[in-house]
């Protein structure tokens, strides 16, 4: 299968710029693996899916990143939150 295209919307790229280095070098990390194998990342902390396309996981103990399925024809997957767990969209 074709690698997945990751893209930000502009509220998550924002909030990229917020984090701690280390949480952001963990996002890079994620971004990674999500092009390279896709959505379902069960090897990452407190990984689950929040409903049919969307996903989360623990970047650590206090930072999420959250996730969607736009395309599954294009493989476009837009990271939709970045930043502390008592703010995050669920």
């Amino acid at each position: 299968m074709a690698n997945w295209q990751v893209q930000f919307t502009k509220k998550a790229a924002k909030q990229v710029r917020d984090l701690p280095k280390a949480i952001q070098d963990s996002l890079k990390a994620l971004i990674v693996e999500l092009e390279n194998v896709g959505p379902v990342r069960g090897n990452w902390a407190n990984y689950s899916k929040l409903g049919p396309s969307e996903h989360h996981c623990h970047l650590s103990y206090r930072y999420v990143a959250c996730w969607r399925v736009v395309d599954g024809q294009v493989v476009i997957i837009e990271v939709t939150y970045v930043g502390t767990r008592e703010k995050a969209p669920y």
